[in-house]
């Protein structure tokens, strides 16, 4: 029969693992990189450079609204292949176009951020909603391994091809586009939208019976059918918002401005981009930990504890040196666990919360709202540093705003259908 062949959700793992790979860790890792020699050949000061990833933030959330449109209207499978698209022209813009800071803001900024908008996040982990609910963190957490192995692998890869061929920066735009074009045909043929599609249930046959006799699990998964409209009156909601966006202005900012940050310091070109690989790779180790922990334990304690590896990791990239190596390499892994860590926690704490019928909106939402308060990491980054010539004070600063996502989240407790709330009241 039908609802007896294997189950296709972990294999779709993969493919949204390869997905995540190609379409994050090569245009936002790997473009890290070529943009710190793009400098050289196009002249501009660490404000306008660091606006260039605000930018990118803004419009990979702000699309997230038009993605979640996007997916309930033509299902995920093609709003991959838009992500993809979108890329391709934003790194053909950049190796073809670009000669001025607003070209690059143009490429980077609004085309690149728009194509990760519809390629990845929300995507991805509407996906995993469809797909699991016993093991949702567990699936979600090596879905997001992916964009770690990619930076690892793409940041100090696109760094040797830019020296190789004498700095040519373009040359390297033109590979990712090569490798964007792979991933829009991956999508097209391998994603499936659903596993009632092909006559399967979330978590296959024999895991989703085990859901109904695990009182830990049922415990921190909703069972009611959560409208948007409803979810926009939650608290919780809100608390969850707040925190995602706490837990993203430390990444953001240290994604733009890492590499920057430690030449500044005197350390060479090579081990800045390992220390960026360094970054990805702590990323993977922190999505593991925490899809591992999501089995024992609520979301949103895990949630916390992500956040907290920002602390020790802003230490010591203050005290980063060539003669302290460790201390940068440390610092990388650390703000890479503390993002993966928490990441993994949001959505599938959102996804626990509300259930998988509102999940692509209000995570849209959540992602344009995030967003656009965190859009300000990697200009207030550069100013601070124009400012101060030292980008300490914008470590202190993440440091700060980590403690306000950790403090939302204490109060961000598992929100109560309307129906239960009326009957209290009644």
């Amino acid at each position: 029969m039908a609802n007896e062949q294997k189950f296709y959700g972990w294999k779709l793992v993969g493919v949204l693992w390869t997905l995540y790979l190609l379409n994050m860790g090569f245009p936002l890792y790997g473009g890290a990189v070529i943009n710190s020699f793009m400098l050289k050949e196009i002249p501009m000061d660490r404000t306008t450079y660091g606006l260039g990833f605000s930018l990118m933030n803004l419009f990979v959330g702000t699309s997230a609204i038009f993605v979640g449109m996007t997916i309930t209207k033509w299902g995920v499978r093609k709003t991959f292949v838009i992500g993809s698209g979108l890329l391709a022209v934003g790194t053909l813009w950049l190796a073809q176009v670009a000669t001025q800071p607003w070209h690059y803001l143009v490429g980077f900024g609004f085309l690149v951020g728009c194509g990760l908008g519809f390629g990845t996040i929300v995507a991805l982990s509407t996906t995993v909603t469809r797909w699991f609910v016993k093991f949702r963190g567990r699936a979600m957490a090596l879905a997001m391994t992916a964009s770690g192995f990619a930076g690892f692998i793409g940041a100090p890869a696109m760094n040797q091809l830019i020296a190789a061929n004498g700095g040519n920066w373009r040359l390297a735009w033109l590979v990712v586009t090569g490798i964007v074009v792979i991933s829009a045909l991956i999508a097209w043929f391998f994603v499936k939208e659903r596993p009632q599609d092909i006559g399967q249930v979330p978590d296959g046959q024999e895991a989703a019976a085990a859901v109904a006799v695990t009182p830990v699990t049922n415990a921190l998964v909703t069972k009611y059918v959560w409208e948007p409209a409803d979810v926009y009156k939650s608290v919780t909601y809100w608390l969850t918002v707040l925190a995602a966006a706490a837990s993203q202005w430390p990444f953001f900012f240290f994604t733009a401005h890492w590499i920057m940050h430690l030449k500044g310091k005197g350390i060479s070109s090579a081990d800045a981009a390992f220390a960026m690989g360094l970054f990805t790779m702590g990323g993977i180790f922190g999505r593991l930990i925490s899809g591992w922990l999501m089995d024992r334990m609520a979301a949103r304690y895990v949630f916390m504890l992500g956040i907290s590896c920002y602390f020790i990791g802003s230490y010591l990239a203050v005290q980063a040196a060539p003669g302290m190596l460790i201390a940068a390499y440390v610092a990388a892994v650390f703000y890479g666990a503390g993002f993966g860590w928490s990441f993994v926690a949001q959505n599938t704490m959102l996804g626990n919360f509300f259930g998988p019928t509102a999940f692509p909106k209000i995570n849209g939402m959540l992602q344009a709202i995030s967003a656009v308060v965190v859009s300000g990491a990697g200009v207030v980054g550069g100013k601070l540093f124009d400012s101060f010539q030292s980008y300490t004070p914008a470590f202190q600063l993440n440091a700060a705003i980590g403690l306000v996502g950790i403090i939302c989240l204490i109060f961000a407790t598992m929100p109560k259908p309307p129906a239960v709330k009326c009957s209290e009241n009644g």
